[in-house]
């Protein structure tokens, strides 16, 4: 069974930074990463990474966070600095297995104020 679980959001003022991570287990995973959802929005990719280590950003958020992967522990982390009150929405874990079947977390909230 699939279980992917994060942790790290919470509340942080303008320019603060927050770090998500997110812990898999139940299967061998090609790409992980992180969306997120703002109120009224679509999901969105923040950003995802190869087992290989290839990376890809959102534009909105080149420059200011930073995912991270440890193959053998099955984890991805998100560093988020410089945050923005546009960042604040519910973050997702994101993994995709050799089957290319998108497997999803609970969801972490992350809220920035002003």
């Amino acid at each position: 069974q699939v279980q992917l679980v994060e942790s790290g959001g919470g509340l942080v003022q303008t320019g603060g930074s927050l770090r998500l991570s997110c812990a898999a287990s139940g299967s061998i995973f090609t790409t992980m990463g992180w969306y997120r959802q703002a109120p009224g929005k679509q999901r969105e990719l923040v950003a995802s990474i190869t087992r290989a280590g290839t990376t890809n950003y959102a534009d909105s958020i080149k420059g200011r966070f930073t995912i991270s992967r440890d193959n053998a522990k099955n984890t991805v982390n998100l560093q988020m600095n410089s945050l923005e009150p546009e960042d604040t929405a519910v973050y997702y874990c994101n993994a995709v297995n050799w089957g290319n079947r998108y497997y999803w977390g609970q969801g972490t909230q992350v809220t920035v104020s002003s």
